[in-house]
């Protein structure tokens, strides 16, 4: 009786890995296309936006900062209504939410409106990946598990990069209105598949809400994100310094918090695993390095070469396409060699991508910067999905749905203080440099002069990531369905083990 059941069990996992996989893996794939999409498409028509409702750049910058804010917000909720609720219904509610949003948004009548929607979007949008992963490690067996969610980082890499050229055809061939009115469609797909194929989830046992942790995890993490999105323009303003110092304090309380609860709104007794928080401290290093460079890279093409966004978007395309290409190849060879290969192949041909980027001024050819472009997409795609994977492997299994939500909204937070952070380096250094103007240099080569100091940057923390790599390891315990019943009810035992 035992062998006839490893050989179901064996035949089983080859049906669910090759066929079972595929069509909740498409639902998952269609919304978090949509929802990465328009945390792109909204920063190329800005310009657009500020004319069609006649207002000025400070507020339309909101319908960015605000979307954020909701994302960052309700990121830390995802565990517990999974649990609650479970995971299908929870993935679909947002995707219903997130789609009403952007049809609102399409239908704005004044900037006020278009804030508001955007907000509706965010608190639709911000839970859709982190459940979504969830869902999808939980799906996928163990040794298929780094190919799959290699297939699942392509559209985290994709739409990024994607997302500008869709923006910037639609702003200019068709209308504002339909970069939010094509998420209708995609939406009613997302839904239709996801209904029919996503396996029903199953619930926890109903945990206590974490009342407290609920209410300073959104202060938390909307205060921080909002004093960052203000430290962009100056860290020195009343608004930046208190939306920083409201969102540290909370954060400093919602830790307290959270460790001293049974069952927390996320998860933080995960860092007692040595492996998990290398992988995590791996993966900011990555983050910072790469998101913060790629709101570098546009602003030097249009401000300093003239290209126009869709232009833009165009050159970008390579960085795409190299993501597209490695991220399912860095998946496959995750299940043979594990993170520590990838991770410092990746972030090796990331450190030359970005220090050959420091070399450019206003004379570099094209070519070059497209070279460039693609050894960054190409290292990304080596490196972000078997990193992250590794960091969930590093979690208690039934810790899966609490720690993705964790992993997201960290990750929010950490890319903003990247793009602020490299913003705020460029501005003061590009300042820097056009004081040499009055000494014969052009404003076009101070201003290069900037970009290249602050690549130089993104350089020098991706280099740390390089070295930082070298002390991953693989996760010493995988954990069995006895060691998760367990663990379930003693979350401290594989802490321990690490």
């Amino acid at each position: 009786m035992s062998n006839t059941k490893v050989e179901n069990g064996a035949a089983s996992t080859e049906e669910f890995s090759i066929k079972a996989i595929i069509a909740p893996l498409l639902a998952v794939i269609v919304g978090m296309i949509m929802v990465i999409l328009d945390s792109t498409v909204v920063n190329v028509a800005i310009p657009k936006l500020v004319d069609y409702f006649n207002t000025d750049l400070k507020i339309i910058q909101w319908t960015v900062t605000g979307y954020t804010l909701a994302l960052s917000a309700v990121i830390p909720l995802a565990g517990w209504m999974t649990d609650k609720f479970g995971a299908k219904k929870i993935f679909l509610f947002t995707i219903t939410f997130f789609t009403l949003g952007s049809v609102l948004c399409a239908f704005a009548q004044s900037p006020m409106q278009l804030i508001i929607f955007r907000i509706i979007q965010g608190l639709g949008g911000g839970m859709v990946a982190p459940i979504g992963m969830a869902m999808v490690f939980k799906l996928a067996p163990p040794e298929k598990r780094g190919a799959i969610m290699g297939v699942l980082g392509v559209p985290m890499l994709l739409a990024p990069a994607l997302g500008p050229v869709l923006s910037g055809w639609l702003v200019e061939y068709v209308s504002w209105h339909w970069i939010f009115l094509i998420n209708l469609p995609i939406g009613i797909i997302a839904l239709i598949v996801g209904v029919k194929f996503l396996p029903k989830s199953e619930k926890q046992e109903a945990p206590h809400l974490d009342i407290i942790g609920m209410i300073i995890a959104p202060i938390a993490f909307s205060m921080l994100a909002y004093g960052v999105s203000e430290g962009g323009s100056d860290w020195t303003s009343t608004s930046a310094i208190t939306g920083l110092a409201v969102g540290g304090i909370a954060l400093l309380v919602f830790i307290f918090v959270e460790l001293s609860q049974k069952q927390p709104l996320l998860e933080l007794r995960v860092f007692r695993s040595s492996d998990f928080t290398r992988g995590i401290v791996l993966a900011w290093l990555a983050q910072v390095a790469l998101f913060g460079s790629m709101i570098l890279v546009p602003l030097y093409l249009q401000q300093l070469r003239g290209y126009t966004a869709l232009e833009t978007g165009v050159i970008l395309l390579p960085q795409a396409l190299a993501s597209g290409i490695f991220m399912p190849i860095g998946g496959r060879l995750f299940d043979k060699v594990g993170a520590r290969p990838l991770a410092f192949t990746g972030l090796g041909i990331i450190s030359a991508g970005l220090f050959l980027l420091s070399q450019v001024d206003v004379d570099t050819s094209l070519a070059m910067i497209i070279v460039c472009l693609f050894m960054m997409g190409a290292g990304m795609g080596l490196t972000m999905m078997p990193v992250n994977t590794h960091v969930l492997n590093a979690a208690p299994r039934h810790l899966v749905s609490r720690v993705t939500p964790l992993t997201t909204a960290a990750q929010q937070v950490v890319v903003s203080f990247a793009v602020a952070g490299l913003t705020g380096y460029l501005t003061s250094h590009v300042d820097s440099h056009m004081k040499d103007v009055a000494h014969g240099i052009s404003p076009v080569a101070a201003a290069s002069a900037g970009f290249s100091d602050t690549f130089f940057l993104a350089a020098c923390l991706a280099v740390a990531g390089f070295v930082f790599s070298m002390f991953l390891r693989k996760p010493k315990v995988q954990p069995t369905e006895e060691t998760d019943s367990k663990e379930k009810q003693d979350p401290t035992i594989s802490m321990n083990v690490h």
